[in-house]
């Protein structure tokens, strides 16, 4: 079987998550970056139901990423679920959240977690 992949990378979002108040209401740095592995079938290949549409990928990230939250664990499973749901022929899905500069005062350019999906 082969395997086609399509990926968003670092797709940058102004957001109110963050475990303090503050956070919240000023807003982060994110980078979100997501990976969704799926048959290739080339029946027809210039048909957007055979492949996986990025601007509706795009949109759920937007979608997860513009309320208020606290941890961006549950970013992360959101993210996933509603890719899911969206695209169910999806064999592998990996999610990577980057929060720039958080806000615990130590000298750290981002930190950074992660899910994967693997279909059995």
């Amino acid at each position: 079987m082969i395997t086609q992949k399509v990926s968003l990378r670092e797709v940058r979002f102004y957001s109110p998550i963050g475990y303090y108040e503050e956070e919240q209401v000023v807003g982060n740095e994110f980078y979100v970056s997501v990976d969704v592995f799926f048959p290739f079938e080339n029946s027809d290949a210039e048909d957007l139901k055979n492949t996986i549409n990025y601007e509706e990928l795009y949109q759920i990230l937007l979608e997860v990423m513009s309320p208020k939250r606290k941890l961006l664990e549950s970013a992360l499973e959101d993210m996933l679920d509603l890719i899911l749901k969206r695209f169910n022929f999806a064999q592998k899905v990996n999610v990577v959240i980057k929060k720039i500069n958080p806000a615990f005062g130590g000298d750290l350019a981002n930190s950074e977690v992660a899910l994967q999906f693997v279909k059995d």
